[in-house]
């Protein structure tokens, strides 16, 4: 469940967000990148953030909207049980990126 605009991340999701400064992390604007960190290299408090915060059917579009490629498999099989994913997609983070380049040169 989300809360207002002004939500920070926990302090807890310092580790995961390295490349990041910290204190200026949204977790709107960065969902799909704290839902990637959080899977790949979180622990079971980070996965109850993410269910808690986003909501589990929020998790689980996104998870399914990304490329298989950006997950760990061990991370994205034990995700896929945890929030219900069916079907993923299996394009490489290439296509993805040149996906979003065409659709900017669209618009």
């Amino acid at each position: 469940m989300r809360q207002n605009s002004a939500t920070k991340l926990p302090l807890f999701f310092k580790p995961l967000m390295w490349s990041y400064r910290f204190d200026s992390v949204d977790p709107d604007r960065l969902q799909e990148r704290i839902i990637v960190n959080t899977i790949n290299y979180g622990n079971w408090k980070h996965w109850q953030w993410l269910a808690d915060y986003y909501g589990k059917n929020e998790v689980r579009k996104i998870i399914e909207d990304l490329a298989a490629s950006e997950f760990r498999p061990s991370a994205l099989a034990l995700a896929s049980l945890i929030f219900g994913i069916k079907k993923m997609k299996y394009a490489t983070r290439g296509d993805k990126i040149r996906a979003a380049k065409n659709l900017q040169g669209i618009a």
